[in-house]
Order: C-alpha cells, then sequence, then structure tokens
C-alpha cells in the first residue's frame, strides 16, 4: 500500500474513555470509517434509528463541529455512507442543534427518504438534553409539537426514561415518567397528526407508553415477558437497537462481564418477543458510541441472525416493521389505544410539580 494511503487510513485509539480519532486533517470525509465499509450486508435494510450529527467516536466532538450551525460537509459525508450500502430510509432520532431540519433537506440528494422529529421532547431536569428540548408544564410541551410541526417534523419524539447505567444489569439512569403524564403526551401529539416514537427503558415503562398509545418504542432495554406480551398485543414497533450493547464487547469502556450479561438478556428477550409475536424494525442508534452510521444497520442485522439464525420468516417480518413505519409520512390522526374523548386530564401546575 503507498505511504500517502497508509496515512490516511481511519485509525481509532481509545484515550480518556473516549474513541478519539487519528484522522488526517482533510477531516470529515475519513470520520467513522472501518476497514469493514466496503462490505454490505444482505438483504438491505432501511436505518429506523439514527443520530446523523453524532459520529460514533466522540460526543463532543460531535457537538463542538454543529454548535452554532450544522457541518454540512458531514452530513453528506453519512448520507454517502448509506447510499453507497444502498440504504434508502432513514428515520432521525433528533437533535437540538438544527442538523436534522438540514439533512431533510439534502437527503434527496442521495435517494435518501428520511424521517426526522426535528428534536426529542424531555421533561426538565429528565435523560434527554443531547437529543432534545425539555419542557416544565404541558402548555410547554404542547409548544414543542407545534414547533416540531412549524418546522417540517414527521413525527414526535418523547423520553420518558433515562439510559442504561452500563455498569449493573437492570441499571438505568432517572426516573420514568408517570404514566399518566405519558398518556396526555401522546394525546396531544395524535391530535396534532404525529406519529409518536418513544425513548423508553425498564419493562414496567415500557408497558406504561404502550398503554399510552406510542407507536414506537425505542431501545426498551431490560424487559420481561409481561412488557414482551404487551407490546405483541399493541400495534406499536419495536426497535431495540441491540448493538449499543453487542458493540461495546471487548471495547474496554465498561466492564466487559457486565456488557456480556447485559448482551445475554437481550438475546433472550428478542427470543420470547418474538416467540410473543412483538413487531420489530432494525435501527442501530447510528451515532451512538461503537455505532457507525450505515455499518449500523448492518450490525444491526447481523446481531438479529445470531439471534434467530434458523428463523426463514426473519428478513420478511423485519422488513415488515420497517414498512410500518416509512407509513408514517402520512402521519397518524388518530387516538391512542384507551384514551377517553374530552379535555386533557393534567393541568400545569401538577405536571410543573411532578
Amino acid at each position: 500500500m503507498p505511504a500517502v494511503v497508509q496515512k490516511e487510513r481511519k485509525r481509532i485509539a481509545l484515550n480518556n474513555d473516549h474513541l478519539q480519532e487519528d484522522r488526517p486533517e482533510t477531516g470529515t470525509a475519513a470520520e467513522g470509517k472501518t476497514d469493514s465499509d466496503a462490505q454490505t450486508a444482505e438483504p438491505s435494510f432501511g436505518e429506523c434509528h439514527a443520530h446523523v450529527f453524532m459520529n460514533g467516536t466522540d460526543y463532543r466532538l460531535a457537538v463542538s463541529r454543529n454548535e452554532g450551525h450544522p457541518d454540512i460537509g458531514w452530513i453528506r459525508h453519512v448520507f454517502g455512507e448509506y447510499k453507497k450500502r444502498g440504504i434508502t430510509f432513514v428515520r432521525e432520532g433528533g437533535d437540538h442543534y438544527g442538523v436534522s431540519l438540514a439533512a431533510k433537506k439534502i437527503a434527496p440528494e442521495f435517494g435518501i427518504t428520511y424521517l426526522s422529529p426535528v428534536f426529542g421532547i424531555f421533561r426538565e431536569g429528565d435523560y434527554g438534553r443531547v437529543v432534545g428540548n425539555s419542557f416544565r408544564t404541558m402548555s410547554e410541551y404542547t409548544e414543542l409539537v407545534r414547533r416540531v410541526k412549524r418546522e417540517g417534523g414527521d413525527f414526535i419524539k418523547i423520553m420518558t426514561t433515562g439510559i442504561m447505567d452500563f455498569k449493573t444489569v437492570g441499571g438505568l439512569t432517572g426516573t420514568a415518567l408517570p404514566s399518566g403524564e405519558i398518556r396526555e403526551m401522546v394525546h396531544i401529539a395524535h391530535e396534532e397528526g404525529f406519529c409518536v416514537m418513544s425513548h423508553t427503558n425498564g419493562a414496567q415503562a415500557v408497558i406504561d407508553a404502550v398503554e399510552a398509545g406510542v407507536d414506537s418504542v425505542e431501545h426498551g432495554n431490560f424487559q420481561n415477558e409481561e412488557s414482551l406480551a404487551c407490546l405483541a398485543e399493541s400495534s406499536a414497533v419495536y426497535v431495540p437497537t441491540v448493538v449499543t450493547v453487542r458493540n461495546l464487547i471487548g471495547d474496554g469502556r465498561f466492564n466487559d462481564a457486565v456488557i456480556r450479561r447485559i448482551w445475554e438478556g437481550i438475546q433472550e428477550n428478542l427470543q420470547v418477543g418474538r416467540r410473543l409475536g412483538v413487531r420489530y424494525a432494525l435501527g442501530s442508534d447510528a451515532g451512538a458510541y461503537r455505532v457507525l452510521h450505515g455499518q449500523g444497520v448492518e450490525d444491526e442485522f447481523r446481531a438479529f441472525r445470531e439471534a434467530f439464525p434458523d428463523d426463514p420468516d426473519l428478513v420478511r417480518d423485519l422488513k415488515a416493521g420497517e414498512q410500518k413505519i416509512r407509513g408514517w409520512i402520512s402521519g397518524c390522526p388518530r387516538q391512542p389505544r384507551g384514551w377517553p374523548s374530552g379535555d386533557m386530564i393534567f393541568d400545569d401546575a401538577r405536571v410543573k410539580g411532578s
């Protein structure tokens, strides 16, 4: 290999608990690549959960690159990674830097159908600032929903729980939103004609989100048979983003024994969910740590195939789940399951004090 080419090959080194890039000065075009980039998994799926502004290696670098103004070169690089793999559908998970708004305008140049919530919505003081905007009262939440509509968003993303702490099996950060509050949030979004993507972890939190009428559940870690049965009985699609855990095995950032136990639990729940009839779709949380754009959904499919090596209907059913999400282009003008007609049940003061 010529020396100049060798010098410019992408290298990733572990440093200060972050994957830092050792890349050529030309910058964004080299970022996030691996030696397996040229390998395309068959069949081709869409990416049902991505964060275009993130780079899979260093969150702080991603933020600094996009603060003040979206990095258009990076957005084009990301869509190039999807295009070269034949990926023509990407559903965004949101950001508060305007990146997804810029990406929505650029995506058609790459032949990509791109759906975006513009930003995630979370309750002030809870998890979500990394990808969204917060509310303190239900009036503020309603205004954020209407802002998504004004800015051309395709659906609403809500955050009902924190994330895995990666230190313990079953450990989650923060607290879950009350079920009644979730129900009202979904009701408001549906009344505005939006489907609802729900960032949710933990068995009871998944039950609460599904019974509130969310249209998809993202992540859904640490579930049990009851919550998976609730998902199976609903019309919601489950996007488990399993490679956010699987790709950490052997990385060294967290205790590998804990990560392996979490991964084993995820595999078991995937199998239980499939037996019960849960509707899955592939989304990798592309851009998250060690989950690269384009490659992420390929990794996600390999993880599913690992869990279901002899399932002849797996590809068909995963594509059906993706197709249901693609239908969000038409909006979701419906009431959540079990929601009563009439006025909202909470006032602003009660939500503010929760």
